[in-house]
This record gives structure tokens, sequence and C-alpha cells, in this order.
């Protein structure tokens, strides 16, 4: 595992706890939203991408989200291809409402950690 992918792995799982909190709570926007946060915070570690993929597919079989899934699908494959080489859209929320490819601004919040993050990686 790379340098930043260990680095960032503690904004990414409080992400991820935060939505299996909302799961539980039964607040799958929410749990969504979470998901879409972790998927901006580890975009460029080929690991946390692939994984927050696995888990935006198996929210959308719990939603029986049949665009969602074939979405996710399409896109676990693209985040284990292009990853490692940079081929990702940054800012990219990671859902099938926004195109695979599209370009997004990030929040100060998550540009702070991630720039915070690549420093720290180096």
């Amino acid at each position: 595992m790379s340098n930043f992918s260990h680095n960032i792995a503690p904004y990414i799982k409080t992400e991820m706890t935060r939505s299996y909190r909302a799961q539980k709570k039964g607040d799958s926007a929410a749990e969504f939203r979470h998901l879409e946060n972790a998927h901006v915070l580890g975009q460029e570690s080929t690991y946390w991408h692939v994984k927050v993929h696995y888990l935006m597919l198996r929210w959308a079989l719990r939603q029986r989200d049949i665009k969602e899934i074939i979405g996710q699908l399409v896109r676990i494959v693209g985040a284990a291809c292009l990853t490692a080489i940079d081929g990702v859209p940054i800012g990219n929320t990671g859902g099938s409402n926004v195109h695979s490819l599209k370009v997004m601004p990030i929040s100060a919040e998550h540009a702070e950690i991630i720039l915070k993050i690549k420093a720290l990686s180096r």
C-alpha cells in the first residue's frame, strides 16, 4: 500500500463509519453521501477507490437500483484499471448520477485533507 493510501485511510474510514451509521438508521441518502465523501478522499488510491465503489455497489444492491448497480460495476473495473495511471477525474463523487469522467470541484475541507496527506506522503 502506498504512503498516500496508508495516510488517507483514517479519513476514509471515518466516512465509511458515518455511512454505516446512516445505514443502521435507515437513512440511505446520508449513507451514500458519506460514501461519496470517501470516494473523493480516496480516489487517488487504487485500493480505496475500488473499495469505495464496491461499497457503493452494495448500497445499490440494497436499494435495488439497477442503474446504480450497472454504474458501479463499470466504475469498479475503471477504478481498478485507471487509478494507478492517474486516469480518474478529481473531485468526481463516484455515483452513476454523475458521468464517470466528469471533473468536479472538491470541498475546501476535502482539498485541505488531500493536500496535507500528499505532503505527509512524500
